[in-house]
């Protein structure tokens, strides 16, 4: 997966305003009686984003689109579709949420699919730590970096299961703005037995920030 390595921060946050022409006024749904700060995934509203997640940045808002599953146990490769939330409340962190479904060869919506929810922890020392709980009975802490202005390559550090999951032992994971801003990612995952192998990809565009 490439990625947008050149050009500095205000070159980044000039293009990402460029492409947010139909998404800049998005926001995620609120209630106007919370008696603290709203989760806002759109930098223009709401709290201000705590300066320890200005690398996470462009990583903020409101992703959707298709991905592929794949893996050595499986028959033939399995297509989704996936909205992916990554949101704050002017905290030192991030919220994520991804919500996928399974789609038919024609691009059809078979079911619903994975669900995930978890926080993006940046440390001092540039350090991301990556907490993920997974509808499947997986909990997962993920350690990692900014590899550049515009991608994040993380890796897990522990991995607890439930006693009815699916046994997993290790994931990789790496993300990045590629053609025109999308979000894009790739994921390695040991499991079932298998070694530490290609899973999961998708390429996500901005509807929301």
């Amino acid at each position: 997966m490439s990625t947008d390595s050149g050009g500095g921060g205000s070159d980044a946050i000039q293009a990402a305003e460029e492409r947010a022409a139909s998404t800049r006024d998005r926001n995620l749904p609120q209630f106007d009686d919370l008696p603290i700060p709203a989760d806002t995934a759109n930098l223009r509203l709401g709290a201000d984003l705590n300066d320890a997640c200005l690398a996470l940045l462009p990583l903020v808002g409101v992703w959707r689109g298709e991905g592929e599953i794949n893996y050595s146990t499986m028959e033939r490769p399995v297509r989704f579709g996936q909205q992916l939330t990554i949101a704050h409340d002017g905290r030192p962190f991030l919220f994520h949420e991804a919500r996928s479904w399974l789609l038919d060869e024609d691009g059809k919506v078979i079911r619903p699919a994975a669900r995930e929810v978890g926080w993006w922890r940046p440390q001092p020392d540039d350090t991301i730590e990556l907490l993920l709980a997974h509808s499947s009975g997986i909990l997962e802490l993920f350690y990692g970096k900014p590899r550049n202005q515009t991608s994040w390559e993380l890796g897990t550090d522990a991995v607890v299961r439930t006693t009815t999951a699916k046994e997993v032992t290790g994931a990789q994971r790496l993300y990045g703005l590629i053609n025109n801003g999308d979000l894009g990612y790739v994921e390695e995952r040991a499991m079932v037995g298998e070694p530490m192998q290609p899973h999961a990809s998708a390429h996500l565009r901005r509807v929301v920030g």
